[in-house]
């Protein structure tokens, strides 16, 4: 009988003792409140309805990033070596050494030296033609005569050496000669052969990130309500994003995506409010 009594006394001291923690233990998550309103150019803000909201426990962007790195990328070099005859051996060197095959635009003349336009045959030929014709300017004129790469040889080399160092100084001396000369390339600029190349992973990294998302970091998913509320509960402490992965919502005029971090705090419930302060630029998101 006594030890019936012990044994009924414990256990009864344990279910005491696990009713006692169970609030204790409930306390310990954290829950999440939020709104999301979208501002269209009519200056009335409205509610996002009936929108899907993901609670990611990594940002989408570093998500993107994590997808990218896992789907191979074409070679840039092999993409340069594969480029016909018409592309000097020159040119091809100094898009490898370069790291592109843009030959187009403010950015490419600003990167020319005097050193790539007189030594890659594009570019040189290119840049004479925009020049070579303006005496008003200064341009060196050459000196060296046709006929003396035969009959004198040695003095064409050195007044063509002479001609090449002038005209060096004179690129040192007025670089925005080189403004202009990308005209000279837009038919043969390999750029938008090899942006299709890369375009054509891009299916497959937001696939990836889509999937990454919805299982590996995904920690709860709601949707707002007709006032454009979420509601997140039962949350384990710690650091997540509020997002709508590369998906817009569509208000109006405007497309707003959100990727909006928020710390989960024990027993607290957090309250975030979405607009367009906080919103990321959609265009190329997914409407």
């Amino acid at each position: 009988m006594t030890l019936m009594k012990s044994r009924f006394g414990f256990a009864l001291l344990a279910f005491v003792g696990i009713f006692a923690l169970a609030p204790r233990c409930g306390a310990q998550s954290g829950s999440i409140e939020f709104i999301a309103r979208a501002t269209p150019s009519s200056g009335v803000e409205e509610p996002v309805r009936g929108f899907p909201f993901y609670l990611l426990s990594r940002s989408f962007d570093d998500i993107e990033k994590e997808a990218d790195s896992s789907v191979p990328k074409p070679e840039l070099n092999a993409f340069i070596d594969k480029l016909d005859s018409s592309y000097s051996p020159e040119l091809k060197a100094w898009m490898k050494k370069n790291h592109t095959v843009s030959l187009i635009g403010e950015d490419f003349t600003k990167s020319l030296t005097s050193a790539d336009i007189l030594g890659v045959p594009e570019f040189r030929r290119a840049y004479m033609e925009r020049n070579a014709g303006d005496q008003s300017s200064g341009f060196p004129q050459p000196k060296v005569k046709p006929d003396d790469r035969i009959r004198h040889p040695e003095k064409f080399d050195k007044l063509s050496a002479d001609y090449i160092e002038a005209v060096r100084q004179y690129i040192d001396k007025h670089p925005d000669s080189v403004e202009g000369i990308d005209l000279s390339f837009n038919d043969m600029n390999p750029e938008p052969k090899w942006e299709e190349q890369l375009g054509k992973r891009r299916p497959e990294i937001r696939r990836r990130a889509i999937d990454l998302a919805q299982s590996k970091y995904l920690a709860a998913r709601t949707q707002t309500d007709l006032q454009g509320q979420g509601f997140l509960r039962g949350l384990q402490p710690g650091a997540y994003w509020i997002s709508t992965l590369d998906v817009a919502a569509v208000t109006g005029d405007t497309r707003s995506r959100w990727d909006v971090p928020v710390t989960v705090r024990p027993g607290h419930t957090e309250y975030v409010s979405l607009s367009n302060v906080n919103s990321l630029q959609a265009n190329n998101s997914t409407p």
